[in-house]
Formats: structure tokens, sequence, C-alpha cells
């Protein structure tokens, strides 16, 4: 029959040390020998005090104190100190659990001795290969076991930066000493005391500490690597329920984190908000009778942060913050919702605009990026998210007016016409990479109204020909193997001939509603629209988006 789990813990100590004695405490009246390493840069006001506050307590010892700076080996030697008094004094301890003084238990300390009663000779400590981590932060993955790392990357950056760049310019590679396969994991384990023992007694360990003294962030990888040497069975996890940000730093849990922390079911939880006075109330559990050992289940906390991460990462579509907006390409997503872009149909039908607001449930707008002003839904001078219709504002920013409407408005849909009379340049590569976006486009429909229009020929010509010009432009875009916009593109003449069927389809795949075969809006006059363009082609312009319209007959000369 195997001996009774006995607790050791060996607590690190730097910061809040109010908390971390509650913490020491509660550890120790629970049975565990707790051994305290606290960091020489804490004031000796504050060290007394945390000893004062502990003094009735006589399973707690305290270590030698040395400066740990984060990415020294001085982390390593405290615990290695902390480790050896506890096994030293205490021959009864089965298992040692490294926390710091922001660890906050969350069951009682019980339930982790019962749990790990279940498989006494089980290490945990999350151990994987330097080669398969994914989750390394920094760009010193394999590097950090092949370089060497004299200075703090705190408090000498410059110099550590420069340094890590004349080992590369110079194929420096450290020998990794013999049998030692590197591997990497959370700082927070819970070791055997056969494990830890025979890592803290090998006969290399002075080679070991050696090599391991100029790897960065040592206390991630020297027991994670050298507990693959002695270990007979490990689980690479952490009994200790700690989260990193896309920058490799840790989440803080504060008040409103209680409820999801206690469904968790974890033993062990970090860091903990010094001012989250209501999650320090309510944990640590009172211990129950009898001891739970149940399965933790941080599944629920794991998706959660990493849906944060994503949108801290990422942003929310079609939102652009000022830390990432000068990134092209950086956005997760160009715009919030669907929208939809109708270019040429309200020249071939005048009153489209009405029609389509009256069939579609969406807001349907005018011109947006019209030269004189922006014409909104309701023909407002402020629109949705206060938003000005002032042609001069808009084209301060015409993406960001775009996605700010399309965001604020979400997940209503918004429609918008266009024209190549309208001053949306800026906007074409983006709308046209935009997934979210629905395009129709009638080409050559700008030529109706030119010729209905009471201006000098000449000048008809010559508003014809930028015209065709600017859409000829447009379409090379919409044509690009780039474009991840839904786009359909009619000649005049196509449609024309068939405009209820086109027309039909286009408005629903908007509504997906089926409408009457004869409801059409009003259509602009088309009469002679063939020999207007010949009268173009003999002025010297060549329409080439409108399709084919045959021109008739000049009258014979007697």
């Amino acid at each position: 029959m195997s001996a009774p789990v006995r607790l050791g813990v060996v607590m690190l100590c730097h910061t809040q040390m109010n908390i971390a004695a509650r913490m020491a405490r509660h550890w120790a009246a629970a049975g565990a020998a707790v051994a305290v390493h606290i960091d020489a840069q804490v004031g000796v006001d504050a060290a007394g005090a945390f000893r004062a506050q502990l003094e009735d307590l006589p399973d707690i010892h305290y270590t030698a104190r040395r400066n740990c700076e984060w990415g020294m080996f001085s982390l390593v030697e405290a615990t290695q100190e902390a480790a050896a008094t506890l096994l030293a004094r205490h021959p009864d301890v089965t298992h040692v659990l490294l926390v710091s003084g922001a660890c906050l238990p969350l069951r009682p300390v019980e339930d982790l001795i019962a749990w790990l009663a279940l498989d006494p000779a089980r290490d945990y400590i999350e151990s994987v290969t330097a080669a398969d981590v994914g989750w390394t932060v920094g760009g010193l993955n394999q590097e950090r076991f092949t370089l060497r790392f004299p200075f703090s990357w705190r408090r000498h950056r410059k110099l550590f930066d420069r340094y890590v760049a004349l080992q590369r310019r110079l194929g420096v590679r450290r020998r990794i000493p013999q049998g030692v396969v590197p591997h990497l994991g959370s700082q927070w384990w819970c070791l055997t005391r056969r494990t830890i023992t025979a890592i803290l007694d090998d006969p290399r360990r002075g080679e070991f500490d050696r090599y391991f003294r100029r790897v960065w962030i040592p206390d991630e990888s020297y027991f994670q690597t050298l507990a693959r040497r002695h270990s007979t069975t490990i689980e690479s996890r952490s009994l200790t329920l700690s989260k990193f940000d896309t920058q490799g730093k840790p989440y803080i849990f504060y008040d409103d984190h209680r409820d999801m922390l206690e469904a968790s079911g974890c033993f062990v939880a970090r860091k903990i908000w010094p001012r989250a006075n209501a999650l320090l109330e309510h944990f640590p559990r009172p211990a129950t009778l009898p001891p739970s050992a149940a399965e933790p289940q941080p599944g629920h906390i794991d998706r959660l942060v990493t849906r944060a991460v994503a949108r801290r990462a990422l942003g929310r579509p079609g939102l652009y913050m000022q830390s990432r907006f000068p990134r092209k390409d950086s956005e997760n997503g160009k715009t919030a919702a669907r929208y939809a872009v109708f270019q040429g149909f309200d020249d071939v039908f005048p009153g489209f605009r009405d029609w389509l607001a009256a069939r579609v449930e969406a807001d349907v707008h005018g011109h947006l990026f019209s030269q004189d002003r922006v014409e909104f839904a309701d023909d407002a001078e402020v629109g949705p998210g206060c938003l000005s219709s002032s042609a001069a504002q808009r084209r301060h920013d015409p993406q960001g007016f775009l996605t700010s409407l399309i965001r604020i408005t979400a997940p209503r849909l918004q429609v918008l016409l266009l024209s190549p009379r309208d001053d949306h340049r800026p906007l074409d590569w983006f709308v046209a990479t935009d997934p979210n976006a629905l395009i129709f486009v009638v080409t050559g429909a700008w030529v109706l109204p030119l010729m209905g229009s009471d201006m000098p020929f000449d000048d008809i010509r010559r508003v014809g020909a930028q015209l065709q010009a600017r859409e000829e432009e447009q379409l090379s875009i919409l044509r690009s193997v780039w474009v991840k916009a839904r786009v359909h593109v009619w000649e005049l003449a196509d449609f024309l001939a068939r405009p209820a069927a086109i027309l039909h389809q286009s408005v629903q795949e908007l509504a997906e509603v089926p409408l009457p075969g004869d409801d059409l809006p009003a259509m602009r006059p088309v009469d002679g629209i063939g020999a207007f363009l010949q009268s173009l082609r003999n002025a010297g312009l060549q329409p080439r988006l409108m399709g084919d319209f045959p021109a008739p007959r000049p009258a014979i000369r007697e």
C-alpha cells in the first residue's frame, strides 16, 4: 500500500506580500509544508511583516533571498533551494507544487491531495520539445538553447539584442549537454518527490546548471527538460490555470471572472489582480467532506481566452482601431456586414432608388460618394452614427466613412448607388476585395443621361470620354484575380434586352423574395441610342462599354 500523499509547496514571492501571506497560511493550514522564497527586491519592512504574520506556523520555512530577474537563472536557483529545503525537513512530503505569491487556490487543498492520490507516481509538468512548440513569443525558440544570454532582457534590452545579433552573425552555436533534449513549458508544476530528488541530486547537475545559466528564460525549460530524464510518468500539463496573450503576457483575473473560475474546477489560478477583493474573498473555497477528486475542466476558460486573444489580435470585423489602422490588410474583415452596390441602374431607371427601397429590407442610399454631397437614405444632413453629409469631410477618409456606416447600421443591409461620376476611386480596390460586398454594374449606362442632355455636343463627347475612361479603370479592378466581392457585370445592350430578368435576379439576391414579372420602375427613354452612339463615333469617341446598338442607316442624298 502506497504512503499517503503529503504536499509540499514552494512559494516564490516578490510583490503584494499581504496577499501572499494569506495564501501561505491557507496552504499550511491544510497540512502542506511550505518553503517561501522572498525576492531580494522586496523591502525589509514588507518581508519582516510577511514573516510576522506567519510566525505561528512551524511548517513554513524561508530560504536565502535572491534577486530574481525575469528570464534569468536566479528563478531556477530560488526554486531549487526551496524544494531542497522541503525535502530535507519533511521526509514525508511526496509531492512538491510550485506556485507564486500571486497564485490563488480555487479548490480546497484537500481536493488537490485527493486528486494526486489517484496516481501518486505521476508528475504534472508541461513539457514539450522545443522543436514542436508553436506558442513561443519573441522569436527565440530553438535559439534560446544554442546562444548565450548573459544580459537581462528587461534591464539591458539594447545590449541583449545586440549580443544576440552578434552571435547570429558569428554563427555561434552552443553545445547542448549530451543526453539532453530541450523541452519547454509552464513554469508552474507539481513533481513527485522521486523526480525532484533525482533532478537535484543528479551527478551531472553542475554541468546542467552551467548550461542553463545562459539559456534564455530557464524557468520555462530547466525542470521541463530534466524531468524528462528522470520521471517515469509525465502528464504534460500544469495544475495551475495560467493563460497568456499574443505578446506572451499573462492574463489577469478580476472580480467578474469569479463564476468562470469556479466552474473551471481548477486547483490554482494565476495571475490575480491585487485589488480583486470579491475574488480574494470568495477563494480559496472551504474544504468539503469527503474531498472531491473531480477532474479540472478548464475547457470553457480556454475557449473564452482563445476568442479573447483572437479579438485582441484581429479586432472586430469592420472596426478600425488606431493601433492597427495604418497596417494594410491587418483588419479582421474589411467591413462588419454585407452591403450592396448598384452602378448604372439609376441611369436606366431614374426612380430606381425609391423602387428598390420599397422592396427590400434595407437602407437604400443614393450616391454616397457624389462629388457634391453624401446622399443618405433619408436625405438627412446627418446620417447614422452622426456621419456628416459633407463631401469634403467624407473625402478625408472615404474608407473610414464606408466602414463606419456599415458597422454602425449592422446587421441591417446597406445599399448604395454608384456612378463613374462619383468620387469613389480611393475605394475601388477596397470594395472589390471585400467579401461582404455585392456589386451590380451596368456598364455604359451613363450614356443614357448624356443622350437626353441639352449640353453642347462637344461637351457631351468630352464628358463621355472621361466617364468611359473612369469606368474602364474600375472594370479592370473588378476583373482582377484578387477580387473577393461578388460581382455581376452586364453591358448596357445586354441589360436592355432583358431588364426584368436581370433586375429581378439582382433584387432577389438581396431580398430572396421573387418579384412579379411586370414589377419594374419607369425606364428612361432609350430610342435613338444607336444613332447617338454613332454620332459619338463620328466625333472621334469610340464607345466600348455599351455593347452592340445598331445605328440606323443615314438617309441617301439625291
